[in-house]
């Protein structure tokens, strides 16, 4: 298709919603993407008073709805499929925002770490986080493994690019999948602080956690971001991209279920129930690297990747089965 065919009027433009599986004339991740402001909304306001600058996040929150009304008011006015996409890159855009509120949210309650760090160790004898890094140092597997850390954000970003250029009819309900199952992951950050072993480890000192001790911190993580230096090569590009990642959003924050995990997960099943195989085949060995990295750099603990990897299968089958609007198209591969 050429490009101005993306700015040509849609003929079967409906209202907000375009391929009819959104409510209120927004659509689906939009809605999604609603529902979650209106949620952290209500805990800022029963938690205002323990919160640092509770009118900030109302702000944010209140831009976001602003921005989204203009995007829906200009497809209004010009129905085509550029529009939609823009709409969606808005949504992207803003999951640089939603991630680092969790932080502003969630750092009121106390973190959880020495629960999630605990029982790792019951589980494993060990601290997977600790030992794996030292094990495996080499330059090639730190450059692998990082690679496979920073190619997360190509996961969702590339395939909804793909789905608008080539599976535009399944844009809204591949979105709505991807969205909603960062929301859900957020929903939980912000109920269940744990920051991860790059912060706890820190915090208590690593000597302390190789023998097996694991205080509780409380509210430590309030007034503290510091992370540990992280392994490997440092000198390797992917290495640094990751670093620079770090240093610009990271937080202690978001580390149970890893959502790293948890949305490549849902982008490999949703890519082959849309039978995009080539771009399956592209993203099998970053994935695996992927899913080994969360614990290879101190971002989660293994019981985090674990989880991840569930999760994201679960909410798969699950999104991918909800009736969206007045649609009973879905992506589950039991319908």
């Amino acid at each position: 298709m050429k490009i101005k065919e993306y700015f040509k009027p849609m003929k079967k433009a409906k209202k907000g919603a375009p391929l009819g599986m959104g409510f209120w004339g927004f659509m689906a991740p939009e809605v999604a993407t609603l529902l979650y402001a209106l949620f952290t909304m209500l805990v800022i306001f029963f938690t205002w008073i323990n919160l640092d600058s509770p009118s900030d996040l109302l702000w944010m929150r209140l831009q976001y709805l602003s921005g989204t009304l203009l995007l829906w008011v200009v497809y209004l006015l010009w129905p085509c499929k550029a529009m939609i996409g823009a709409r969606v890159a808005y949504l992207l855009a803003m999951l640089g925002v939603w991630y680092p509120d969790t932080y502003a949210i969630n750092s009121q309650f106390q973190c959880l770490d020495h629960v999630f760090a605990a029982y790792e160790q019951s589980l494993f004898g060990f601290q997977p986080s600790l030992v794996f890094s030292k094990a495996y140092s080499s330059r090639v597997v730190s450059e692998l493994m990082y690679m496979g850390y920073i190619s997360y954000y190509l996961f969702f970003i590339v395939t909804l690019v793909i789905v608008f250029f080539q599976r535009f009819k399944d844009l809204e309900r591949a979105s709505f999948m991807i969205f909603a199952s960062f929301y859900i992951c957020y929903v939980i950050y912000v109920l269940m602080p744990v920051t991860g072993p790059q912060y706890y480890y820190l915090a208590v000192g690593v000597e302390e956690i190789a023998h097996g001790n694991f205080p509780d911190v409380g509210h430590y993580f309030k007034d503290h971001m510091e992370a540990l230096t992280s392994p490997g090569w440092s000198g390797g590009l992917f290495y640094n991209l990751v670093d620079c990642a770090h240093h610009a959003g990271e937080r202690p924050t978001a580390a149970f279920p890893s959502s790293h995990v948890a949305i490549a997960t849902l982008v490999m099943l949703i890519s082959a129930r849309l039978r995009m195989w080539r771009w399956l085949l592209i993203l099998a060995i970053p994935f695996v690297f992927l899913c080994l990295s969360t614990v290879y750099i101190y971002a989660h603990y293994a019981i985090d990747a674990i989880a991840g990897l569930l999760f994201g299968t679960v909410l798969f089958f699950i999104l991918g089965g909800m009736k969206l609007g007045n649609t009973k198209k879905n992506l589950s591969l039991f319908c």
